[in-house]
């Protein structure tokens, strides 16, 4: 079995064997400057479709530098079918929230504004490259698009036939079966999780009025909007996802 190197690095460039892949400025300092690196040394590529690949380093300058893949190590494997909804909170933890979202397995995360939504921005370019170095980190193979900030109403005006596993706070009587309900609602799916406020009494009254949100309660604490998101990702990942 081939072995994988221990640095993985996520490169938007095509990988396959014998393909030469262009190291950035931002890359060549870290792999040259701080792993201290050298021309020979071995590292992982991946680019989010074609796997993994275990590559050689051919040029190795303070600014920039050069791989060449050697042999695929791991197969492309993406994760469920699976969106998370979520409200921005505070940085840290909403860092904290696509950090997981990636290592639990999501296709896309997506922020929304909601009524009692804090942040009224956020800097997705830099969420976006949190992902990827949460995918590097984690050993995954594919990286979760992060979406732009949106309203919750505007979301839900062009929601689709996808089923909508709604954490809903107020809900009851649905902690006991939470298995089943998440069950029912496989792929393609998304779960959503509100703000440190909850949801507004309008946004529960649309949520519950639609065909394919499945309301569910996460127990008898009231949880942080961070503790939450990992919850119920994990519960639909045990439930219906890819872990099984």
């Amino acid at each position: 079995m081939p072995v994988r190197p221990k640095i993985r690095l996520f490169v938007d460039q095509p990988l396959g064997e014998g393909e030469r892949v262009a190291l950035s400025r931002d890359h060549a300092n870290y792999l040259f400057n701080v792993m201290r690196l050298r021309e020979g040394a071995e590292l992982a590529l991946f680019n989010g479709v074609a796997g993994e690949w275990r590559a050689e380093v051919v040029a190795a300058g303070k600014r920039a530098g050069e791989a060449v893949c050697v042999e695929q190590v791991a197969n492309q494997r993406d994760p469920p079918d699976l969106w998370l909804l979520f409200a921005p909170i505070k940085k840290t933890r909403t860092d904290f929230i696509v950090e997981k979202a990636v290592e639990l397995g999501v296709r896309r995360i997506v922020p929304v504004q909601t009524e009692f939504t804090n942040a009224e921005r956020i800097r997705q370019d830099r969420l976006q490259a949190h992902a990827v170095e949460a995918a590097e980190q984690c050993g995954a193979v594919f990286v979760p698009e992060v979406a732009e900030l949106r309203p919750l109403a505007k979301v839900l005006d062009e929601w689709s036939e996808r089923a909508l596993v709604f954490a809903d706070e107020g809900a009851s009587g649905l902690s006991s079966r939470l298995s089943a309900v998440l069950t029912e609602a496989a792929p393609p799916a998304a779960v959503l999780v509100g703000p440190e406020g909850g949801f507004s009494d309008a946004e529960r009254a649309r949520l519950r009025g639609m065909e394919q949100v499945v309301p569910v309660g996460l127990g008898p604490r009231i949880l942080r909007a961070d503790t939450a998101a990992v919850s119920v990702l994990t519960l639909w990942q045990a439930s219906a996802g890819d872990w099984g």
